[in-house]
């Protein structure tokens, strides 16, 4: 009980000092620049509350069940070495994962012209091939930048025949399918998997699960965008929150929680389903793991349902609010303060800690998890920068998109081979529902502020989200690269042991 105490203690600090930064700047632009109404204010540090708890019983949970599960069931199916099971089970997960996923829902009710259903179901499919995919991939070795290089060429060709208001929402729909929930589970499945294929590569093959999985969705709704009109409806841009007294703000959240209560257990549903069918049938663990591994549940569980409570009743509305209101009075610091934003938001997301512990646990140590996470913070905050321009002069997304993904596949030839499925993998974890459902509102604010159009102008963002890590962290690779050919020739005395990626990027 006591070794549970001390590592949720040390989940709670890392939660602190993750969503503390976002909070303070917020506070700040309130106190100076954009008083928020009371009510809306009390909503934000209520959910910044329930945020840091959320946020530390989530990645205990994972740590405890989710990862563990994923790398089991993984490790489980390459043993059979049987193609159509993993074929069968890849789109099995994948569809089932992607229908209960929270973020998908709400991306569908931004679509009006195409029924909630027909998207959702669409993007599962989507998902669930492409899963299958990456699962394939995984087991046989397969080079991970000529799948991608191959799949990104397919998605530009349909783009270019995708009405231009699908566009922007296509590729948000990569960043949304690969949430808090199912990114742990399908990042263990392929750690798994690679983990008893063994081989040189199996290191490097424990990435890029969710990268594919992210092209599934792009493929899905660029296709949907061929067959239907997206300008048969209208966004209806959201109403800020502004409840009267405290007890008001309290009873918010309070409404609010059993709606999320009730959509985490949905979305939780299909995978521990899932794995007691798989325990039954194949694994037959004991009862004593069983039960740690529901405890872990239980903390993924309910740290979901508070983070997501948090975020959506709390951080929304002032997102929304804050961007409407520097748009109006101080346009040019949209940019800046869009930037400043998303360098400190990007570190709030919960799959990113799983991620960045995964990738320090996996190359022992030799890409530090302050480091990548300082590589997806200055990819964010590039990226934000680029929403909020496309904001102020509603510039295509086209461009952005065709020219970075360009660069990010170019680098993928030049880098070592697990910094790019790290990279791939970074851009959906990074677009979470911290991007969804606060910096998203920011820049829907600041647009209906200026009068551009939402679904063109503000939308997009989650995508660019998703594009800037591939070229961030692929440059940490570049930088690895060349400090690791130096160090080959540096006198036989020194340690060879090379563990460059600290704080402060230089060889230890």
């Amino acid at each position: 009980m006591d070794n549970k105490q001390n590592r949720l203690w040390e989940k709670m600090k890392e939660a602190l000092a993750s969503v503390l930064p976002i909070t303070g700047i917020v506070i700040l632009l309130h106190i100076l620049l954009v008083p928020m109404p009371s009510g809306t204010f009390g909503l934000f540090l209520v959910g910044a509350v329930l945020l840091t708890f959320g946020m530390a019983l989530f990645t205990l949970g994972a740590d405890i069940a989710m990862m563990p599960m994923g790398e089991r069931i993984g490790a489980h199916l390459t043993k059979t070495k049987k193609l159509g099971m993993l074929l069968f089970v890849g789109v099995l997960i994948g569809v089932l994962i992607t229908v209960a996923e929270p973020d998908l829902t709400v991306l569908a009710n931004q679509i009006p012209a195409v029924p909630n259903a027909v998207l959702i179901l669409t993007v599962a499919v989507g998902v669930g091939i492409f899963f299958a995919l990456a699962l394939v991939k995984t087991a046989f070795n397969i080079p991970l930048n000529v799948l991608l290089v191959t799949l990104y060429v397919g998605v530009f060709a349909l783009a270019a025949f995708t009405p231009q208001s699908f566009l922007a929402v296509a590729f948000d729909s990569g960043g949304v399918t690969t949430g808090p929930i199912t990114v742990p589970f399908i990042m263990a499945l392929g750690i798994g998997i690679a983990a008893v294929r063994g081989g040189n590569s199996s290191q490097d093959d424990s990435f890029g699960i969710v990268a594919l999985c992210s092209i599934g969705p792009i493929f899905a709704v660029l296709l949907l965008g061929i067959f239907f009109n997206a300008d048969s409806g209208s966004y209806a841009a959201a109403a800020v929150q502004d409840p009267g007294s405290f007890r008001a703000v309290l009873a918010a959240f309070g409404e609010a929680l059993p709606h999320y209560f009730r959509e985490v257990a949905i979305a939780l549903a299909p995978i521990v389903v899932f794995f007691v069918v798989f325990q039954f049938l194949f694994l037959r663990m004991r009862v004593r793991t069983l039960l740690k591994l529901a405890v872990g549940v239980i903390y993924t569980f309910f740290g979901l349902v508070l983070f997501l409570t948090g975020v959506n009743v709390g951080f929304l509305p002032a997102g929304y609010f804050i961007g409407g209101e520097i748009a109006v009075h101080y346009k040019m610091l949209l940019i800046p303060l869009g930037m400043l934003m998303g360098f400190f938001v990007v570190m709030a997301e919960p799959a990113v800690h799983v991620l960045t512990k995964q990738v320090e646990e996996i190359t022992v140590g030799a890409i530090g998890r302050n480091t990548l996470l300082m590589s997806l913070s200055f990819g964010v905050s590039a990226s934000i920068g680029i929403a909020m321009l496309r904001v102020i002069t509603g510039v295509s997304i086209w461009y952005f998109l065709l020219a970075g993904y360009g660069i990010a596949l170019a680098l993928s030839f030049f880098v070592p081979k697990v910094f790019t499925a790290i990279a791939f993998d970074s851009g959906g974890v990074a677009s979470g529902p911290m991007t969804a459902t606060f910096l998203l509102p920011f820049a829907m604010g600041a647009c209906v502020a200026l009068g551009g159009n939402i679904m063109t102008d503000a939308f997009g963002l989650v995508a660019m989200v998703a594009m800037t890590p591939l070229i961030t962290i692929q440059i940490l690779g570049v930088i690895y690269k060349i400090k690791r050919s130096r160090a080959d020739v540096l006198p036989a005395k020194q340690d060879e042991t090379i563990e460059i990626f600290e704080f402060d990027w230089q060889i230890s």
